[in-house]
Order: C-alpha cells, then sequence, then structure tokens
C-alpha cells in the first residue's frame, strides 16, 4: 500500500521544491491544506517562509491547527522545514509574542546583536554551515546518512530554544554562537535549514524521514 504524504499547503511554504524532492525518490506528495487528507496522512510535512506571526494566522483560518496536533497524537511522523520548525513551538518573540503550536515545549528567539570570537553576527544567517551531532543518536533519525559537519543551507533571523536537551537532535555553530538546528520530539522532527537546497545529502533527509516507520 502507497505512503500517504502530505506538504501542508497554507500559504508560506517552499512547496514546490519540498515536493520535487520527495518525487526525486519515487513518492507522490499531495499539497493541500484539506483537513480530512492532512488526518488521513501517514506523514506530514509543514514548511514555512516568511514571518511566525503570519504563519499561524494563515494555520488558524484554515482550521489547520487542530489537524496537525491529531496526526500527532495519533503517533504519525510530522516534520517541520524553516518557520515551519519554529512553528512546532509554545511561542515566538519575532515581532511581538506569538503564540505556536505547542508540540515542542521551547521558544522562537532572534540572534543575538553581539560579538562573538570577535565577529558580529550578521543578521539574517545566510548560507551553508554544519550540523553537528547532539548528545541523541542520528541512525533513526532523518539525519541518518549526514555525517557530523554535514552541510545544509540556512536562511534565518531566529532561532528555537528548546526546553528540553534531549530535544535537539544537531546544533550549528554561527560565528561562535550555537544555535539548535535541528530538533526530535518523539515523532516529530524539525530542521532550521532546508534539506531540499542542500544537495543530495540534504535530499536524504526527505527519503529518510518517509523510512522513519
Amino acid at each position: 500500500m502507497a505512503k500517504s504524504i502530505v506538504i501542508l499547503d497554507y500559504g508560506m511554504g517552499n512547496i514546490y521544491s519540498i515536493s520535487q524532492a520527495l518525487i526525486h525518490f519515487g513518492f507522490l506528495p499531495k499539497l493541500t491544506n484539506n483537513i480530512l487528507e492532512i488526518e488521513n496522512a501517514d506523514y506530514l510535512i509543514l514548511p514555512g517562509v516568511g514571518a511566525f506571526e503570519g504563519a499561524m494566522k494563515q494555520l488558524n483560518e484554515l482550521n489547520l491547527v487542530n489537524s496537525i496536533i491529531k496526526h500527532v497524537k495519533n503517533g504519525k511522523p510530522l516534520m517541520g522545514i524553516c518557520l515551519g520548525m519554529q512553528l512546532l513551538f509554545d511561542s515566538s518573540y519575532e515581532f511581538g509574542q506569538h503564540e505556536g503550536l505547542g508540540l515542542i515545549p521551547g521558544q522562537v528567539v532572534r540572534f543575538p546583536d553581539e560579538d562573538f570570537e570577535g565577529t558580529k553576527l550578521r543578521i539574517p544567517h545566510i548560507g551553508w554551515n554544519t550540523l553537528e551531532a547532539e548528545s541523541n543518536d542520528w541512525k533513526k533519525t532523518p539525519l541518518k546518512d549526514f555525517p557530523s559537519n554535514g552541510m545544509m543551507y540556512f536562511v534565518h533571523s531566529y532561532y528555537a530554544k528548546p526546553d528540553n536537551l534531549e530535544d535537539i537532535l544537531a546544533i550549528t555553530n554561527y560565528c561562535g554562537f550555537e544555535f539548535c538546528s535541528a530538533v526530535q520530539h518523539n515523532n516529530i522532527f524539525g530542521f532550521q535549514g532546508h534539506p531540499e537546497k542542500s544537495g543530495e545529502l540534504g535530499l536524504s533527509v526527505y527519503k529518510n524521514f518517509i523510512d522513519f516507520i
């Protein structure tokens, strides 16, 4: 039986590139905001480009929040990409304080305007950077093909701070400042970078996500 893969289409995500990444491996994802299709999906991908407040507004207006939460509570895999990863958390401080999906304890905050190792952080953080393994083992995650210090492409000004260190799957060093760049919380995964823009190694993240169960 074919696996049902849904990429959430709510008007704020790079859904075409993610769709092509999955098609590259022979999967046939659905791009939809249909509540029934979301709830019946085996795998759900939450993309995101733009501001946290606007993304949550779109999800609420389309009545998708409960469907996303129900998907997770039913034990099915969910993966957030870039802003989609940030939406998984309790709240964000991007242009005020805004409530998120509350699926992973923690907040989303802006990079500090400080010098690290003699270099002032340039915001946004744009370009290739490494993922470094934290305490978690990557063998049973979408990063199982990644070597520690494998590269991913980033574009962001805010980053997630999980309350629980065990939720951190990878960290990234940006001019001496370390931040959480990937998370795992039970059946939920999140990547601050863009695997679909990160070559074959990045594309493997999508294949391995589908192989999770």
